[in-house]
């Protein structure tokens, strides 16, 4: 016998005794209380490190612990697995994306299983697998018969070197691509969006049956919704039948516009432009077309404007006022147009001192005083015609009925939400299954043809969508009329394969169906999720509307996704960046008694950061097992 503690031959034994006994898998029937333990799938990188290590480990003791209770318990694990990485890999090595994938699935799958972690191996899902993206496209299916599907023009960040469209994270602070380097610009391209406005009240008013949620995660919840309760105002423009619609919480203050602000990208801004004004107009918009949503809405910026010539008429008091176009604005939010209130509005106020446009008071706490800043606070209505005297509160009801009276307004709820644009011009995600025929117009591809497959023998050049290029796979006969038609090439955000993952794990071998949904319903909600605060908005709000939608299509029962949710804090490792190039740099390449790049000997910055595979700062786990074991 050994006399020095040996972990591996230790830990290896029991692992295996473990896995002969199925002790890990979820029971198919049993009488005893369930308990589903979930943690958030990981995106397969090939790596896993300690901040990995440290989640999975939480999901585990909890899962344990379950089962030692006498819970019947389902603890699952799968894959994010589709995504940009992988299509970078496949220019950058020359490997198609689902030999990367797979591999690197290989690879963490038998570090989780070094691990011991109590995982049920048997419910694994991978999203870019045929057989789990075929129900993705199925869902998919369900949001378009439900009218929760659709297409319009939208604005996006455009690379002109790589034609395809980046996020805004992929856009630096100079307004540069991320890959190409290319200045940036802003292009209108016909998006598939999922109408999660439908769901916005629904959404905001179920964050009450959470209570065991982090009371931080419902409130960025609730923020992201941003639910308004104002007014939707109608205001004539001179000379044209059109009117600029606009969205204002403050309809007290209607009487104090002294001008209006069309979103430089609004199909307006053309038609009221006075020739004069034309090729002004024309290059401040070509500007703002440089310019990415994050710096236009900065709030730490200054607000750039320039008049377009046009005037519309405020049609509480017939006054004409000037239409401006402004960055700040933009066409995707609310109606893309603003009304300019300076004396009770901070922007504005700020907006009409730098373009001395005039500033009229029309609320007021005790009496009128000149305005060193915008009076924002609730007060006494003046100058504001029969509304005089009137306490402000009462007076933005007042103000709505006599627009509702007048026809040029009424009562709005608004949210700062917005419908999920989901269309990515790449090749590595779920294909969006419809087909567009000259003939029938959009047509969904028929169920019993799903999967639509991603092509093989794709060549990636960094430039454009692969499918689009690919004429084989475009062409095709349309399934209701049989005439020419071509494939949607637009792939799925990967958002949406992680929105319903969970409801896969408890029936993850089903080839009929997307789930069993008596064996769904046995299950949900998941009882403990367990991921990073990072998810808080996207992944989680995205779920919560998943279920809601599956849930009114008669397949779930269940109105909440994950009954308690614990987001763990961060696992931080020493990072090194250079300051110039912005790149980090691995920490095994650098003397950390003299941090220089190695590349360009220039000094590095050195700092603790969130341990991340993009960022080289990962302490590798594997390390830690080989000299201490898995326990440790």
């Amino acid at each position: 016998m050994d006399s020095k503690y040996n972990p591996q031959s230790i830990e290896e034994k029991w692992q295996q005794t473990w896995a002969e006994q199925n002790l890990d898998q979820m029971p198919e029937k049993s009488d005893r209380p369930k308990f589903y333990a979930l943690s958030m799938f990981p995106y397969p990188s090939g790596s896993l490190h300690m901040g990995h290590v440290r989640n999975y480990t939480i999901i585990d003791v909890i899962a344990r612990f379950k089962r030692m209770q006498g819970y019947q318990v389902l603890n699952p694990m799968g894959w994010d697995a589709f995504g940009l990485p992988a299509e970078n890999a496949a220019i950058e090595r020359g490997i198609p994306p689902a030999q990367w994938t797979y591999q690197n699935i290989a690879q963490m799958k038998g570090l989780f299983q070094r691990l011991g972690i109590s995982f049920d191996w048997t419910k694994e899902v991978t999203t870019c697998s045929p057989d789990y993206y075929r129900w993705t496209q199925w869902i998919f299916l369900q949001f378009l018969e439900a009218g929760l599907a659709y297409q319009k023009e939208a604005a996006v960040n455009w690379d002109p070197i790589d034609q395809t469209v980046l996020a805004n994270e992929q856009v630096d602070n100079e307004g540069r691509s991320w890959r190409s380097g290319a200045q940036v610009e802003r292009k209108l391209l016909r998006q598939w969006f999922l109408k999660i406005t439908d769901y916005a009240e629904q959404l905001l008013n179920d964050l009450d049956q959470l209570p065991d949620w982090p009371e931080r995660v419902k409130l960025m919840q609730a923020n992201w919704i941003g639910k308004s309760v104002g007014a939707y105002l109608e205001f004539p423009i001179v000379g044209m039948d059109e009117k600029i619609a606009v969205f204002t919480t403050r309809p007290d203050t209607v009487y104090g516009v002294s001008y209006v602000v069309l979103a430089p990208e609004h199909p307006l801004t053309n038609r009221v432009t006075t020739p004069d004004r034309k090729a002004a107009i024309e290059t401040f918009v070509k500007e703002v077309a440089l310019q990415s949503e994050i710096d236009r809405t900065a709030e730490d910026k200054p607000k750039r404007g320039i008049p377009t010539g046009g005037k519309a008429i405020n049609p509480f008091n017939g006054e004409e006022i000037p239409i401006w176009i402004a960055d700040y604005v933009l066409y995707e939010y609310g109606t893309g147009a603003v009304m300019g209130v300076p004396a009770h509005d901070t922007r504005d106020f700020q907006f009409a001192n730098q373009n001395q446009l005039p500033i009229k008071v029309v609320i007021v706490d005790d009496d009128e005083w000149p305005l060193t800043e915008a009076y924002t606070e609730p007060g006494i209505m003046i100058n504001s015609e029969s509304f005089n005297g009137m306490d402000s509160i009462k007076g933005k009801a007042a103000i709505i009925r006599y627009a509702e009276n007048a026809g040029c307004g009424k009562a709005r709820v608004q949210y700062r939400l917005r419908d999920w644009l989901i269309s990515r011009q790449r090749y590595w995600g779920a294909p969006i299954p419809v087909i567009h025929c000259p003939n029938c117009g959009t047509v969904p591809v028929p169920q019993s043809e799903l999967p639509v497959l991603l092509p093989e023998n794709v060549e990636f050049t960094g430039k454009g969508s692969p499918l689009a290029k690919m004429e084989d796979w475009v062409n095709v006969p349309c399934p209701s009329c049989g005439t020419p038609a071509k494939r949607e090439t637009d792939t799925m955000d990967t958002f949406i394969d992680s929105s319903w993952y969970f409801l896969r794990y408890p029936d993850a071998s089903n080839q009929e169906k997307v789930f069993d949904t008596a064996k769904i319903n046995d299950w949900m909600p998941v009882d403990q999720y367990v991921g990073g605060i990072e998810h808080a908005i996207l992944h989680l709000l995205y779920s919560r509307f998943f279920t809601k939608v599956l849930r009114d299509r008669g397949l779930i029962n269940c109105d909440e996704p994950f009954k308690r949710l614990l987001t763990q804090g961060m696992v931080q490792g020493i990072t090194y960046k250079n300051p110039v190039t912005g790149k980090y740099v691995p920490s095994a390449e650098v003397d950390a008694a003299n941090p220089k790049d190695p590349e360009t000997g220039e000094a590095l910055e050195v700092f603790y950061e969130k341990m991340s595979k993009s960022k080289y700062n990962g302490v590798d786990p594997l390390q830690v097992m080989e000299k201490y074991g898995v326990d440790t």
